[in-house]
C-alpha cells in the first residue's frame, strides 16, 4: 500500500506533518532573522510545495483529517484570542482605543461586508461572515511592523491595542454571523430558524462560561496541581468545543472564545503561564494552518478572481478602513496626522486566513456557491496589505512626522548612584533610558539628572499599562535585591529576548549553594562587581565616559590608553546599543561608541570625547 502511495506521488502522513511543522516554524524563524512579516514567507512556502510543485497536497497526503485538524486549530486560536481580552486593561486604555473597539468594530464589520458585497460580488450571507473576520487587523503582523517602523508612542499604542482587542471580537462576529447563516439555510421555517439559533448560541454561551468559571474555581481552590493546569485547560477546551459543536454545528467556536474571555478576566495566579503556553501553541498552530491552507490553494479557484477582487482590495484599503477609523475617532481630540496614520494602516494576518478558510469551506457545504471565493480573497487581501504596509508604514510615518527619532532604549531596574551615573551616560549618548524602582526615594537623583523614571514594580499591571515596553530593547536588573533582579530578568526575558536581558552580579554567585541554573536570571555584563561593589567604585571617583572608535583609533588603541576601564556598552552607528560582557572585544568601525567606567583621573582621549 505504501508503494502505491509513493507511486501516486503521495507522502506518508507522518512525513506530511513533519513537513508542515518544519516549514511553518522555519518560516517564522527566517522572518525573524530577516526582520520581515512571517506571513509572507509562509505564503510562499505553502504555495511552492502545494499548487506550484505538487510535492504536498493536504487532501491527498493527510486525507479526511485535514478538516478536523483545521477546525480544532482554529478553535484553539480563537480561545487564545479570547484569552487576551482583559476588560480591566480595556477600561484603562486610551480613549482612541475604546472608540476603535466599541465604534470601530461594528462599523468595520458593516463597511467590510459592504466592500465584499459591492466590490467582490459576494452575497450578503457570505459577506456578513467574512466581514466579521475582517475586523481583525492582524496582531501577529502589527507587532513586527511597529518594531521596524519605530512609530511614536501614541499611534503605535493605538494600532497595537486595536489589533489585540479586536482579535477576539472579530472572531466572535464571524461566528455569530455564521450561526445565523447556518440556521437560515437548514431550518424549515423562520420560527425554527430563530429557535435553533437561540438554542445554539445559548448552549455555546453557557458551556463557554461554565468551562471558564469552572476552571477558574478549580485553579483558585487548588483542585488542580500546578503541573497539570495547562493540560487541563487544553482538555477542557476540546471538551467544550466538542459538546457545543454537537448541539449546533460550529457553535463550538463561539463557546471556546467565551471560555477564553472568562479565564482572561478571572485574575488567576497561573494566568501568565497559560498565556505563554497559548502563545507557543498559537505560533505552531497558526503556522501549520497557514501552510495547510496555502498548500491546498487551487490556482483554478484563484483564477476566478477578476477585476472585482482588485476593486474589493481598493475599497477595503482606501474606503472601508479610513471611513471606519475617521468616524470612530471623530471628536476624540487626536491630531489629524495620527488619525490618518491609523486610518491607512490595517494589515491583515494569519488568523484571518485561517478562520476565513474554515468558514469558506463550511459555507460552501451549506450550498453557497460564492463561498469558494472567500479563501482566495482572504489570501489576496493578506498578501496585499502586508506587503503594502510593510514597505510604506515607516516612510508614511516619517512623511506625517510621526516616526520616532529615538534609538532603541534601555530600562534600568533599580535607582542607585551607579545606575544613575550609567543612565546619564546613556542619555548623553542619545540612547533613551528609563529608570524604574519600587522606592520613590531611590529615583530622586535620576529625576534631578533629567532621566525618565517609573516609580513602581516593573512587573506590575500598572507598568504594563503605562510603559511602552516596545520602545526599549535592553533591560538591566540592578537593584540591591539579587532575588528580585533574578525574578525580573527571568520574567521579562520572553518579552525582550534572553540576549537582551542583563543582571548585576549576585553577591553569592561564587558559592555553589547559591548558584542558580542558567535558565534563571539575566546575562552578566561589565566588571565582575556586585551592586554594592558598583556603588563603591562610584564613591571612589570612578565615572562613566563615552568614547568614539574608528578604523584608525580602534579598540586595541583605546584599551592601551585605558587599561583599567570597564566597558559596559557598545553603541552602533545607527544608535543600536549592546551591553558588553566581561573581556568581550569591541570591533572598531566608523562612529562606533563605547560606554566605559573609568577610574579617577582617567579622562584622556586621543580623539574628542563623544560626550
Amino acid at each position: 500500500m505504501a508503494t502505491e502511495q509513493l507511486a501516486d506521488g503521495a507522502m506518508a502522513p507522518v512525513v506530511a506533518f513533519a513537513l508542515v511543522g518544519a516549514l511553518g516554524v522555519g518560516s517564522q524563524w527566517l522572518a525573524w532573522r530577516l526582520r520581515m512579516p512571517a506571513i509572507v514567507l509562509m505564503l510562499l512556502a505553502g504555495i511552492l510545495i502545494g499548487p506550484v510543485t505538487g510535492i504536498f497536497d493536504p487532501s491527498r497526503d493527510i486525507g479526511p483529517l485535514v478538516g478536523p485538524m483545521i477546525s480544532i486549530a482554529v478553535a484553539i486560536i480563537l480561545f487564545e484570542g479570547g484569552l487576551t481580552l482583559n476588560f480591566h486593561k480595556l477600561q484603562d486604555a486610551v480613549v482612541g482605543v475604546k472608540r476603535l473597539v466599541f465604534v470601530g468594530a461594528p462599523l468595520g464589520w458593516l463597511t467590510s461586508a459592504a466592500a465584499l458585497h459591492y466590490g467582490a460580488g459576494l452575497t450578503w450571507q457570505s459577506a456578513a461572515v467574512f466581514g466579521g473576520i475582517m475586523i481583525v487587523t492582524g496582531p501577529t503582523v502589527i507587532a513586527p511592523l511597529l518594531r521596524t517602523a519605530k512609530l511614536q508612542k501614541r499611534p503605535a499604542a493605538l494600532l497595537q491595542w486595536e489589533a489585540i482587542i479586536n482579535d477576539p471580537i472579530g472572531a466572535l462576529a464571524a461566528v455569530l454571523a455564521y450561526e445565523v447563516v447556518v440556521v437560515l439555510n437548514t431550518a424549515t421555517s423562520v420560527s425554527e430558524a430563530v429557535m435553533t439559533m437561540l438554542i445554539g448560541i445559548s448552549v455555546a454561551t453557557v458551556l463557554g462560561a461554565a468551562g471558564g468559571f469552572g476552571l477558574a474555581y478549580a485553579f483558585k481552590r487548588g483542585f488542580v496541581p500546578e503541573y497539570m493546569k495547562v493540560p487541563v485547560v487544553f482538555a477542557s477546551l476540546l471538551l467544550v468545543f466538542g459538546l457545543s459543536d454537537f448541539v449546533l454545528h460550529e457553535s463550538g467556536l463561539l463557546a471556546v472564545t467565551i471560555m477564553g474571555i472568562v479565564i482572561a478576566n478571572a485574575n488567576l495566579p497561573s494566568y501568565v503561564e497559560m498565556l505563554r503556553f497559548k502563545e507557543h501553541a498559537t505560533i505552531l498552530l497558526v503556522s501549520g494552518v497557514f501552510i495547510l491552507l496555502a498548500a491546498n490553494l487551487d490556482f483554478a479557484v484563484l483564477g476566478q478572481l477578476n477585476w472585482r477582487a482588485v476593486l474589493f482590495i481598493a475599497l477595503v484599503v482606501f474606503v472601508a478602513r479610513p471611513l471606519t477609523v475617521y468616524v470612530s475617532l471623530l471628536g476624540s481630540k487626536l491630531p489629524w496626522r495620527e488619525q490618518t496614520l491609523v486610518a491607512f494602516t490595517g494589515p491583515r494576518g494569519v488568523v484571518l486566513v485561517a478562520v476565513a478558510g474554515l468558514f469558506g469551506e463550511r459555507l460552501l457545504a451549506l450550498g453557497l456557491p460564492d463561498a469558494n471565493l472567500i479563501s482566495p480573497l482572504a489570501f489576496v487581501l493578506v498578501a496585499v496589505t502586508v506587503v503594502l504596509h510593510g514597505f510604506t508604514l515607516a516612510p508614511f510615518a516619517r512623511f506625517l512626522g510621526l516616526a520616532s527619532t529615538e534609538s532603541p532604549g534601555v530600562i534600568l531596574i533599580g535607582g542607585s548612584p551607579w545606575t544613575t551615573a550609567f543612565g546619564e551616560a546613556l542619555k548623553k549618548a542619545e540612547v533613551p533610558v528609563l529608570m524604574a524602582d519600587p522606592n520613590y526615594g531611590n529615583l530622586r537623583a535620576a529625576r534631578t539628572a533629567g532621566l525618565d523614571t517609573f516609580s513602581g514594580d516593573i512587573l506590575s499591571e500598572a507598568a504594563e499599562q503605562r510603559l511602552e515596553l516596545v520602545s526599549y530593547e535592553t533591560l538591566v536588573a540592578a537593584t540591591s535585591n539579587d532575588a528580585y533582579n533574578t525574578l525580573v530578568a527571568t520574567d521579562l526575558a520572553p518579552e525582550f529576548g534572553r540576549d537582551n536581558v542583563f543582571q548585576v552580579m549576585r553577591a553569592k554567585s561564587d558559592n555553589a549553594r547559591h548558584q542558580l541554573p542558567r535558565t534563571l536570571g539575566g546575562a552578566p555584563f561589565g566588571p565582575e562587581e556586585t551592586h554594592e561593589g558598583m556603588n563603591r567604585l562610584i564613591r571612589e571617583g570612578w565615572s562613566f565616559r563615552v568614547s568614539r572608535l574608528s578604523e584608525e583609533h580602534g579598540f586595541d588603541e583605546w584599551r592601551e590608553m585605558h587599561p583599567e576601564a570597564h566597558i559596559f556598552a557598545r553603541i552602533g552607528p545607527k544608535g543600536g546599543i549592546k551591553l558588553v560582557r566581561k573581556d568581550e572585544d569591541v570591533k572598531p568601525a566608523p562612529d562606533v561608541r563605547i560606554i566605559a567606567l573609568r577610574p579617577p583621573g582617567d579622562d584622556k582621549d586621543s580623539q574628542p570625547p563623544a560626550d
